[in-house]
């Protein structure tokens, strides 16, 4: 029995089937987390969202900012790019129930037995491990709400950068959606820097999992979104999954019991 951290498919559904042949993946003993981003941007979203639905409890997902968009677009509060490749799940006969389903993931999973904490992109340095899972299911609670849509409207935006505990209502949400699927770099009081997605740290910020102080810093935290960093976190409880299988790169398993990676390429 092992537990594998895949990171972000993005609709990638060939690699992930040839990922799980590597792995020998057996759906009665093993169970698969995956990182967010499940869908968007590869070729195959349908397949990919499908396939992790129908594996029931033996997968494990956190939401990403991809994932959140394709619920935004379900909705009608946001409108599909010349970049985006989920109308084939907008279109599909079992939309309702794929998007369903995808409404109650949440947004940090973590598993006291195992020892690991997974989000998508991050946390906010002074948020301890209690209070990101608190703050992660007022977002989960939104979205399962009749209140879903209002939320996804008002989801997208840069703005506040920093978290306040008197933050309020849709902004408070917002800006707990952008800890957790957004985050990249921040400051050491926490300001977020949303726009530098390669590797060239603003002055005076660091990468998330680096921040002097975080709160987290002890909690073994596994996460995705940032493909440049090609699976190196540089931090010893910090694991970085995203290594741009949907940029041609490859995409990449880690086992929870022994850390060991696994990668194919796309």
């Amino acid at each position: 029995m092992s537990t594998y951290a895949i990171g972000d498919v993005q609709g990638c559904f060939k690699p992930l089937m040839h990922l799980l042949e590597k792995l020998n993946f057996n759906p009665k003993q093993d169970t698969l987390w995956f990182v967010g981003d499940l869908v968007n941007r590869g070729p195959d979203s349908l397949n990919t969202l499908r396939f992790i639905k129908d594996l029931k409890n033996k997968a494990i997902c956190v939401l990403g900012n991809h994932d959140l968009h394709l619920l935004a677009l379900h909705f009608g509060v946001s409108n599909l790019t010349s970049e985006d490749t989920v109308g084939d799940i907008l279109s599909a006969p079992d939309r309702e129930e794929l998007i369903n389903w995808l409404q109650q993931q949440p947004l940090v999973h973590y598993d006291p037995i195992l020892n690991y904490t997974m989000v998508h992109a991050g946390f906010a340095p002074m948020w301890s491990l209690e209070q990101a899972l608190t703050l992660a299911n007022e977002v989960s609670t939104a979205l399962k709400s009749t209140e879903a849509s209002e939320y996804l409207r008002h989801m997208y935006g840069n703005a506040p950068n920093l978290w306040n505990d008197q933050l309020q209502g849709f902004i408070r949400i917002r800006v707990i959606t952008n800890y957790l699927t957004r985050i990249r770099f921040c400051d050491q009081a926490g300001h977020l820097d949303l726009k530098t997605k390669d590797l060239n740290c603003p002055a005076n910020f660091y990468p998330w999992f680096l921040v002097p102080g975080r709160k987290t810093a002890t909690q073994n935290i596994i996460f995705g979104h940032w493909a440049s960093l090609q699976g190196r976190s540089t931090h010893p409880h910090a694991f970085a999954l995203d290594t741009g299988a949907v940029w041609g790169k490859e995409l990449t398993a880690m086992c929870l019991e022994t850390k060991a990676k696994f990668s194919v390429k796309n």
